[in-house]
């Protein structure tokens, strides 16, 4: 039996006198040295002979007349002279550890240690851990009102774990960390260990610069528990854990594409209004009539200050710049009236909190809400929720213990909104760590709050994503601002229950239909009227759910076609679907695949319901450029002013180039999540940003990556919207699209292991049931959309994935 990586022996804490340069200068002082040599004792054990093993007085003695004779420049110079000296002397000697600690270095009270191991060929195990123990810090931590005083003690034990190049004299500064962390931190106001912990973690990763680095950082704190030692929170991250993430350490350097949308904004823009800005969540909600249209309405008319305010200053200007997701709530005071749509969005205004109340009132009234009930039926609602991090409350001063008196009145925070879910959690969509000014608790930790306390689901909250009606009768307003289309259907998506789980969900077809003389998979099958048609309305009747129509060919070689033709292929079917004689395909939805700002309106003004882009806004020039930000604004204007919901894919132009993700530590999925993240938030959030409720995200299968790694993104979907801190895409309804793609050709082409098999070519035609194993994956990932070309075929396969995983 092979012993050696199972007996060990060890020598702990022995005490050297060393010199280490400290700047320019070598400085004498104490060094402890732990060693854990890797040997077979076995011989000696049944001998008890010490020549069969290693004497570790004789190892002790040596590193002690070897070592202090050199000027060591850093640990690590020190830790290789150590193995060195230890390989050089003992020849029994294979394999070893070592950890080398300052006790009183220029960290002090914190220590600085390097551990690390070897073979005796030097090769590099695992990586090397530079170890930062027991730095202090003071600060602002804590929930309860005593804490947000006064400053508290903090200790933090830094491991980071990296892999050397032999050969390597880099040094790892471990005085420059310490002093940066104490800058950043000793005077910093948290609420949780948990927020601070990760923002020193990914302050670490900074600083490093290493992007195949671990760290590790555990936070103590002593005077958080009265019996006993200390509380402390550790958590391990690579940098990867924080790409796009903007809770903990924002940053103040803006995205490539942001910085590009910025420059044109700021060309185009009026000047901005000289009275200050505030930041206030407005709680949108309606159960009466067009729920979704009445919502859109109220965010339209919020825009258009001065249509409503008599007497107003003339550089009033309420802006939405983020939105949440949309909801459908069960009535939570009064159960017996219909389910609410529910929402919020973030508007920067310089307004002052009476008057935008006066401006919301107004809207109500414009929208069609009379007095009722208190919490009773409503065609409209806007609450003032937050107003910057002010606490507000106009009653007089001994009026304020009941929430009985409210009308005409401005309480904010808003009282009730740490009770309410359907509040709570469209904020967190979009403000997850602001802090309540007076509970001092997150907007996410009031949802746990919230959560936790529910039982079975007791007002459940579903995702939805409501499509448009086109044509329709255009009544005009009265208030310069564009009609909104009545709701046609609408759709519940993938989402969360109270504790985190996955609600049951329908996984909706979307049938494909090409319009196209050269698709890779029906070029010249559907191209002319009839028989798209005749496909539209198989497909409706096999259980389609949205037909998504192309014009333009995205395969690889793919003729150029311009932008009148490819209107021209599009906009015909969709009007003759839309005159059908039967009612299910006249009123089915319709999505039009295309890039193309002209085409989409076109063909949504015609009788489209969606917008359904393979490169995300932005065009198919990569990497992004000014065009690209030109182009991105040009569709989000389009479907921002159609109210269309967007389908939105990932790709790097041409789909058969650009597939290296190495600059990714995370590799493609971390690529994905990164790219699209950065399109997407482009999209939703400032002026003029689509709402993020119409908002459906696609990984962008079989565009611009490695046919195999297509297999980890598919199998691991899930993850792309994983609803995880940092995470620009979480939340968001994905659309799973694979159907007949050449990956599942090139899979059919393999033989298996033992030659049973020996692999055929295939035409696309050919690789139905391929795509039928990759529709059920997606619907075990819980996609709330699949894109397929058999219709009939794909919704049997839907239907039985969706009862063996509970999706529906």
């Amino acid at each position: 039996m092979d012993r050696r990586n199972k007996d060990t022996i060890h020598v702990n804490e022995l005490l050297l006198t060393l010199a280490i340069l400290e700047g320019t200068l070598a400085r004498v002082q104490p060094v402890l040295i732990s060693l854990a040599i890797s040997h077979d004792i076995a011989m000696a054990a049944s001998s008890d002979d010490l020549n069969y093993s290693i004497n570790y007085a004789s190892v002790c003695a040596t590193l002690a007349e070897f070592l202090p004779r050199i000027h060591h420049v850093s640990l690590e110079a020190l830790v290789d002279c150590l193995f060195d000296a230890l390989f050089r002397n003992f020849a029994e000697v294979e394999e070893a550890s070592v950890t080398v600690t300052q006790t009183k270095g220029p960290l002090q009270p914190a220590t600085a240690s390097l551990q690390a191991t070897r073979r005796r060929d030097l090769t590099f195990m695992v990586p090397d851990q530079f170890i930062l123990k027991g730095l202090k810090c003071s600060a602002i931590i804590g929930v309860e009102p005593y804490e947000r005083t006064r400053k508290q003690p903090l200790f933090f034990d830094i491991t980071l774990r990296r892999q050397r190049k032999s050969g390597s004299q880099d040094h790892f500064a471990f005085l420059g960390l310490s002093t940066l962390l104490c800058q950043r931190f000793d005077h910093s106001e948290f609420l949780t260990l948990e927020a601070l912990t990760s923002a020193v973690a990914q302050h670490v990763l900074d600083y490093t610069g290493n992007p195949d680095d671990e760290v590790s950082v555990k936070t103590s704190k002593p005077m958080a528990l009265p019996l006993a030692e200390s509380a402390q929170v550790q958590i391990t991250r690579r940098r990867e854990d924080f790409h796009g993430a903007s809770t903990c350490v924002p940053s103040d350097r803006p995205s490539r594409l942001a910085a590009l949308i910025k420059s044109i904004t700021e060309r185009t823009d009026s000047p901005r209004p000289l009275l200050p800005m505030h930041t206030v969540a407005v709680a949108l909600g309606s159960n009466l009539g067009d729920r979704f249209a009445n919502i859109e309405y109220a965010l339209r008319l919020l825009e258009v200050p001065k249509a409503f305010l008599e007497v107003i200053d003339e550089d009033a200007e309420v802006k939405v710049v983020d939105t949440s997701f949309m909801y459908e709530t069960a009535p939570m005071y009064v159960s017996d009236q219909p389910r609410f749509a529910n929402c919020a969005c973030i508007v920067k205004t310089n307004l002052a909190p009476k008057a935008l109340l006066r401006l919301l009132k107004a809207i109500e009234t414009t929208v069609g809400r009379v007095p009722s009930i208190r919490n009773g039926p409503r065609a409209v609602d806007l609450d003032i929720i937050t107003y910057d991090d002010d606490v507000i409350d106009t009653r007089p001063e001994g009026s304020r213990a009941s929430l009985d008196n409210l009308s005409g009145e401005l309480v904010v925070p808003h009282p009730r909104m740490y009770e309410r879910e359907f509040v709570l959690r469209p904020l967190n969509d979009m403000m997850s760590d602001f802090v309540h000014p007076v509970y001092r608790k997150t907007i996410r930790m009031l949802l746990h709050d919230v959560l936790s306390a529910q039982q079975n689901d007791d007002f459940p909250m579903l995702k939805v994503v409501p499509f448009p009606k086109y044509p329709f009768v255009d009544t005009g307003t009265n208030y310069g601002v564009p009609s909104v289309p009545p709701t046609a259907k609408y759709w519940t998506v993938a989402s969360t229950n109270s504790v985190g789980e996955p609600r049951p969900h329908k996984t909706h077809i979307m049938a494909t239909l090409n319009a196209t003389p050269d698709s890779f998979s029906d070029g010249s099958v559907h191209n002319a009227i009839p028989a798209a048609v005749a496909y539209a309305t198989a497909s409706v009747v096999s259980g389609a759910d949205i037909i998504d129509i192309g014009g333009y060919s995205t395969r690889p070689g793919a003729a150029v076609v311009s932008t009148e033709e490819e209107t021209n292929r599009v906009v015909p079917i969709v009007e003759a679907i839309r005159s059908h004689n039967d009612d299910d395909v006249r009123n089915a939805l319709i999505s039009v695949d295309t890039f193309r700002w002209e085409v989409a309106e076109a063909a949504i003004q015609a009788g489209g319901n969606c917008i359904n882009d393979v490169y995300a806004f932005t065009g198919p020039k990569y990497p992004v450029a000014q065009s690209s930000a030109e182009h991105l604004l040009k569709m989000r204007a389009v479907a921002r002013r159609l109210c269309v919901p967007v389908v939105l894919m990932h790709s790097r132009g041409d789909a058969g180039s650009n597939k290296n993700y190495n600059d990714y530590p995370g590799g493609l999925i971390r690529g994905v999540k990164a790219e699209l993240g950065e399109k997407v938030e482009a999209i939703v959030k400032g002026k003029g940003g689509v709402r993020r409720w119409f908002t459906i995200i696609d990984p962008g299968i079989g565009f611009s990556k490695p046919a195999d790694e297509q297999f980890m993104l598919l199998r691991n979907a899930s993850s792309i919207t994983a609803e995880d801190p940092g995470n620009p895409l979480a939340g968001y309804p994905q659309l799973i699209g694979s159907s007949k793609k050449s990956l599942l050709g090139a899979v059919l082409e393999r033989s298996d292991p033992e030659g049973t098999y020996k692999g055929r070519k295939t035409l696309p035609q050919e690789r139905g049931w391929a795509t039928a194993a990759t529709v059920a994956c997606a619907v075990q990932q819980g996609a709330s959309v699949v894109r397929v070309h058999d219709v009939l075929e794909m919704r049997d396969v839907v239907a039985v994935a969706s009862a063996i995983w509970s999706r529906w």
